[in-house]
């Protein structure tokens, strides 16, 4: 008896996290949508590399800090908010730049919601476990980003393809391990899970952007 109680329960605490989760990262992508738009419209410039990473992980390391407070909500869109304003400019260059710039943008969009729900459709409803996948995710994230910081110095656009390759497997990764820890009580707190998922799906559409200006890009 208090056997069954205790797994409704658990049932019903996980259900409230996808759902908070998924409700939150539907209004964060609409607010950094948002703020790209308005970055576009004010033709901000490019933040460069020491203000994005100071903004974003300060943001990052802040919304954890407050992940369980009320505060908490307000530092998830401050990060997002923020995300927005620094993808504005590189979409901006990407309408500028080839002539079939909103076309691309429009294909990486639709490509990365694809993959987004294609996953977290999969993952739900298999209920697999990709725990497993924590360790190679948490070292192949570092490598990648290492990588693709010295390719950004050294102008190596060679590499900087790879990294964006790699970029898509490890993010399409992540969105599984997320959406599977949600749903089996490993990821109890929605604020964190909605950054996860946020930060996944922003490099995600980065790294398809990227692929696609390359491939397919007119100037």
């Amino acid at each position: 008896m208090n056997t069954n109680v205790s797994t409704q329960t658990r049932s019903i605490s996980i259900n409230s996290v996808l759902k908070n989760t998924y409700q939150l990262l539907s209004a964060t992508l609409l607010f950094s949508g948002l703020m790209a738009y308005l970055a576009m419209s004010l033709n901000l410039p490019h933040f460069g590399l020491l203000i994005t990473f100071g903004g974003y992980f300060g943001l990052l390391y802040l919304t954890n800090k407050l992940k369980n407070s009320s505060y908490g909500i307000l530092t998830v869109f401050a990060l997002t908010g923020f995300m927005g304003l620094t993808l504005g400019p590189v979409i901006g260059a990407y309408t500028t730049t080839f002539s079939n710039g909103s076309e691309l943008i429009a294909m990486a969009m639709t490509g990365t919601g694809l993959i987004f729900l294609a996953l977290s459709f999969y993952t739900i409803t298999s209920g697999k476990d990709f725990s497993f996948l924590s360790g190679f995710l948490t070292a192949g994230i570092i490598v990648a980003f290492l990588i693709g910081i010295a390719a950004y110095f050294f102008t190596m656009p060679v590499l900087s393809l790879t990294v964006s390759a790699a970029f898509i497997l490890l993010m399409s990764g992540l969105i599984l391990f997320e959406t599977s820890n949600i749903i089996h009580g490993g990821e109890t707190n929605y604020i964190m899970a909605t950054v996860t998922l946020f930060i996944s799906i922003y490099n995600l559409f980065l790294s398809l952007l990227q692929l696609l200006g390359i491939f397919s890009g007119e100037s």
